[in-house]
């Protein structure tokens, strides 16, 4: 029986959304402006033979600076859900547009409406900033108050999602989780895709550095999504890193959290060991986070250099009827002004032992045809509007 593993490089967008000029995003391609960057020389010979750098022509109408693909299958996804965050690309990826606008809170402080701020009272007896911000700097701002008094830290930005920071050791990593929860009841109904859980340890003296406990209360998906197709027929399902987080565990088996380097362990596992009919979902999230958003362009090259590294003895596991998708989300062009996510369009690269011999008709596809390709090969009932692409 056959396998399916889709695994997402976390914002390695390729350029070329048509709509990007409505989200200020016009011109961003954070595949090609690696390269760029780069002057060409960016070592990833296991995605280039897939087709990474003809996804990028494709999309863009950058040149590849690899040799032609020699295997795999490869396209470029156009996602339809109006948002560049992650809710949204995975949930359509599993083939479950957005049919809503998320709720995004202003650039001002307080950032947060008046009955937001008043749970708050009510759940931690106040909080901290309260603002727009980045992560490890709001943190350095305000550790040492929210030290002193036990006050959450606050925070937002251009996403839908309200972030919460707190010490693992002071505050408690439990009681952050049960804040982040009892806020999500509060935040959902305004259509805000996410709570986040941000642990820190440290001090104003030592320094602080944000933990591997993270933890995403997202909403629940609108309607049945590919995890839950493929259990409803009775397989496993297998989430790597935060997917669990973002479909709320709705079709999900097991959960496998970790550094990305972790998470390339576990995947490695998973190809050895994962069962016959199983559905295996993961993400690499370090080069969004770490990388993206942070504008570092040449940390993003080594990420990638390291992925491509790594996946190549994984993909030597594979057995012959395993069907193994990578893409990506969103983009987060780390030459892009800001730190905010960036709409493009992203890869899709095959891998396949069996793959059909024949060229796709269709280069350019939509998010849901991956659930909807996964589906067919597992040969599960299909529930959303995409079709298969092999």
């Amino acid at each position: 029986m056959a396998r399916a593993f889709v695994i997402v490089l976390d914002s390695l967008g390729c350029g070329g959304a048509p709509d990007a000029a409505e989200f200020g995003d016009l011109g961003a391609n954070t595949l090609g402006h690696i390269i760029q960057a780069r002057q060409g020389d960016l070592h990833m010979p296991n995605l280039a033979a897939l087709g990474l750098g003809e996804a990028l022509q494709q999309s863009s109408g950058l040149p590849s600076p690899w040799p032609a693909a020699s295997a795999g299958v490869w396209a470029v996804a156009r996602e339809i859900s109006k948002g560049k965050d992650t809710p949204s690309g995975h949930w359509e990826l599993a083939g479950v547009p957005v049919p809503w606008d998320w709720h995004y809170f202003p650039d001002e402080t307080p950032a947060f409406p008046p009955q937001v701020l008043a749970a708050l009272q009510d759940f931690a007896g106040g909080s901290l900033a309260n603002c727009h911000a980045s992560g490890m700097p709001v943190i350095e701002a305000f550790g040492a108050e929210h030290l002193r008094s036990g006050l959450p830290i606050c925070y937002t930005s251009v996403d839908s999602v309200f972030q919460i920071a707190a010490h693992e050791d002071h505050f408690g990593l439990q009681n952050l989780y049960d804040l982040c929860q009892d806020m999500a009841g509060i935040v959902h109904e305004m259509k805000v895709g996410r709570v986040i859980a941000r642990p820190f340890v440290g001090s104003p003296e030592t320094g602080f550095q944000r933990t591997l406990n993270r933890k995403d209360f997202a909403m629940d998906p609108p309607s049945a999504t590919l995890c839950e197709w493929v259990m409803q027929a009775g397989r496993p399902v297998h989430a790597i890193g935060k997917i669990g987080d973002i479909f709320s565990m709705r079709g999900i088996t097991r959960c496998r959290k970790g550094s990305d380097a972790q998470l390339m362990e576990h995947l490695a596992d998973e190809m050895q060991q994962a069962p016959e009919g199983s559905f295996i979902f993961a993400n690499f999230v370090e080069f969004d986070t770490v990388f993206g958003h942070r504008r570092d362009v040449e940390g993003y090259a080594r990420a990638l250099e390291w992925f491509d590294a790594q996946i190549g003895p994984i993909l030597t596991q594979s057995r012959p009827d395993d069907l193994v998708i990578f893409t990506a989300d969103h983009g987060n062009d780390p030459t892009w002004r800001g730190t905010d996510h960036t709409r493009e369009q992203v890869p899709v690269l095959v891998h396949g032992q069996n793959l059909p011999q024949k060229q796709i008709s269709e280069r350019v596809i939509a998010f849901q045809d991956v659930a909807a390709t996964v589906a067919a090969h597992l040969d599960v009932v299909a529930q959303g509007q995409g079709r298969s692409f092999l």
